[in-house]
């Protein structure tokens, strides 16, 4: 039976993170935990980086989060067989009592970050509790709603934000830090240099401590959007109360920890540069740059502080500073139903004035693709003939702001980080 508490008419109206049994490797039957993490399923976008996860152990938790045989259907349930077997032989293992879990991050730059990880009660949009700042697209949460009913199992966290800097949190912060002090219960080093290590919090003082301090915050999702979107479907399809009332969740307190924030890029397929150049017509400044990407990144943040700026990269090996917009398009383009801050964010003057009136691209999987990595992108626009088109990060303080407001930004339009690992710690409904 899942350990996960379930909301009722009593429960304080705030976050409820829940103790569960977590499920996770048993070091001695895998080559090692690093080897067998990924990133978020949404970052392993590239078939190379899919390859390379699954080389790196036959049992790295890609083949759950993105099983690749034949139709939907049949990865959906190849997926759910491998979790069945890798229990059954022992591979993945249940925790033998259900606690929180202390995740720490720390990086060869000096970053460090601490958060809980825990099962979430799924609130509804109108409790205003966890707060999303983009769209997302029905086909994903489509998709990752039928792997999680194969698999019933949260396979990997979701990534959310609160502010403890009034001190109602206080108390998990000091619990967080001195948990942090004790030897840990997993400890391992990813391939990008990042150190992950994990404790598990089962005293029930501390775990009502937790529960207490939380019911006074709401949340904003950092990264996730589409799972919490699934969890609010399959709660919506399940018996309440019930495990499906529950999402796995890593939260952050940003005032001890601010996350980084990058942007994430856009590669338009079929469309070459020079067509996505000349489509501008003097309604942007173009200014091309025939210098490293790390320079014409630097010439985009000069510009981005100015106003709204891109950088366009394809097969002529070149970059183009496209900024300056033409102010009377954005008043035809972009809507005036929304806070100035939003119809002012690159990304929707991307989506609105660009993508659908200049360029006239769909925004679907066909036609562009959604990438993290400046370098990925650029090679990828110059091997295929495509448009990169490189963005600039938005600011925290933007984000949350637009969020309180019930303002949702163009979908992909932040990369919030570090991002918890997968693999690390799974919830399975049925413990």
């Amino acid at each position: 039976m899942n350990t996960a508490g379930h909301s009722s008419a009593t429960a304080p109206r705030g976050l409820e993170l829940t103790p569960f049994r977590g499920l996770r490797y048993d070091p001695d039957r895998v080559g090692s935990l690093a080897a067998v993490t990924s990133p978020p399923y949404d970052v392993v976008v590239r078939p190379d980086g899919l390859h390379h996860l699954q080389s790196a152990d036959p049992y790295n938790i890609v083949r759950l989060i993105l099983p690749e045989a034949g139709t939907p259907g049949e990865r959906n349930a190849q997926a759910a067989e491998t979790l069945r077997r890798w229990r059954a032989e022992g591979v993945l293992t249940p925790d033998p009592e259900p606690g929180l879990y202390v995740y720490e991050q720390r990086d060869g730059d000096g970053l460090v970050q601490r958060g809980m990880i825990g099962a979430l009660r799924v609130s509804d949009p109108e409790e205003r509790l966890v707060l999303p700042h983009e769209d997302v697209m029905p086909h994903i949460v489509a998709d990752r709603a039928d792997l999680m009913r194969a698999t019933s199992a949260n396979l990997e966290p979701l990534l959310l934000t609160y502010r403890g800097d009034d001190g109602t949190a206080a108390g998990t912060a000091e619990l967080i830090e001195r948990t942090a002090e004790r030897p840990a219960l997993l400890a391992t080093t990813t391939e990008d240099g990042v150190h992950h290590r994990l404790w598990s919090v089962t005293d029930r003082g501390d775990l009502a401590v937790i529960r207490g301090e939380l019911s006074a915050h709401q949340a904003l999702i950092a990264d996730g959007h589409h799972r919490w979107a699934t969890y609010r479907r399959l709660r919506a399809e399940h018996p309440s109360p019930g495990p499906w009332d529950h999402g796995l969740v890593l939260l952050v307190d940003t005032a001890r920890y601010p996350l980084r924030v990058r942007a994430i890029h856009r590669l338009l397929h079929g469309l070459p540069v020079t067509e996505a150049l000349r489509a501008l017509d003097g309604s942007f400044r173009v200014s091309r740059l025939d210098v490293p990407v790390a320079q014409a990144m630097d010439a985009l943040a000069e510009a981005a502080a100015q106003g709204n700026a891109f950088l366009l990269a394809g097969d002529d090996g070149a970059f183009h500073l496209v900024d300056r917009p033409d102010p009377a398009l954005l008043d035809r383009t972009v809507p005036t139903d929304r806070p100035a801050a939003w119809r002012t964010l690159d990304a929707t003057v991307l989506h609105a004035t660009l993508l659908d009136h200049v360029w006239r691209v769909p925004d679907d999987p066909a036609h562009i693709a959604y990438i993290h990595d400046t370098a990925a992108t650029v090679d990828k626009a110059r091997r295929d003939g495509g448009t990169a088109v490189l963005m600039h990060p938005v600011h925290e303080d933007v984000v949350r702001d637009l969020a309180r407001q019930g303002v949702t930004m163009p979908r992909k339009s932040t990369s919030f980080g570090p991002k918890p690992a997968s693999g690390l710690v799974l919830r399975a409904l049925d413990l």
